[in-house]
């Protein structure tokens, strides 16, 4: 038996965070004593390693609704969580994909090539307020019309547009985002995106290596248990 403090301790974490794991249904629930104080067994242990192994390639919501799940009783419904956040794995790499795809297939801009800014964002599947919050950003910086005062977009512009919203997909912030294109516009070229698809890779991989480490986890809990 181990007490709250003990448990806490072995994981790096606080008393608080334990008890709230615990309500959270994260953990099983513990055993108390005539007083009233917690006691932890090695599956509580157990179950605080898996939910841990599963935050790295799961994110801490969805590792949450795993151990809700295994604890509800309903583990297909925790396989299910797991069939998801593979799939989503498996579209983010599709994504990587389309972006170095796109990239290969750059031409030079052809400067005569403008579109406005609601064509850009029907092209794109976006709202025209998603491309004014992307320049404010500086993702975006679009020339204005001397007559009508309204935004231009050249061919580079909408290439930008389109690297943008590929890597926005990729789970990659604005500022990030703003940060490479500010360098492919001042270098001229793509060169320094390729940093950012090289680190793009090494994540994925991570993550599904985290999600294979969290699967072995949580296997040997199912069968402790």
């Amino acid at each position: 038996m181990s007490r709250p403090i003990d448990l806490a301790r072995q994981h790096g974490l606080s008393t608080q965070a334990v008890r709230n794991y615990e309500e959270a249904g994260i953990l099983p629930p513990a055993e108390r004593t005539a007083s009233g104080y917690r006691r932890y067994t090695d599956l509580h242990a157990k179950a605080l390693s898996t939910f841990l192994a599963l935050i790295p390639g799961h994110g801490h919501p969805a590792a949450t609704m795993i151990m809700q799940a295994v604890h509800e009783g309903m583990p297909d419904k925790a396989l299910a969580i797991i069939d998801d956040c593979h799939d989503l794995l498996r579209k983010d790499r599709k994504t990587l994909a389309a972006v170095e795809n796109a990239l290969q297939n750059l031409t030079p801009p052809a400067e005569s090539k403008v579109a406005s800014v609601g064509a850009l964002a029907h092209q794109l599947k976006v709202r025209p307020a998603t491309l004014r919050k992307w320049e404010r950003a500086g993702v975006l910086v679009p020339r204005r019309d001397p007559k009508t005062g309204y935004r231009v977009y050249t061919a580079a512009d909408v290439r930008d547009a389109q690297l943008a919203h590929q890597l926005r997909r990729g789970g990659y912030l604005l500022t990030q985002i703003a940060d490479v294109l500010d360098q492919v516009r001042t270098a001229g070229g793509i060169e320094p995106l390729q940093a950012t698809l090289d680190d793009w890779h090494s994540r994925l991989t991570q993550r599904g290596r985290a999600m294979l480490a969290g699967a072995a986890e949580l296997h040997s809990y199912l069968v402790s248990g």
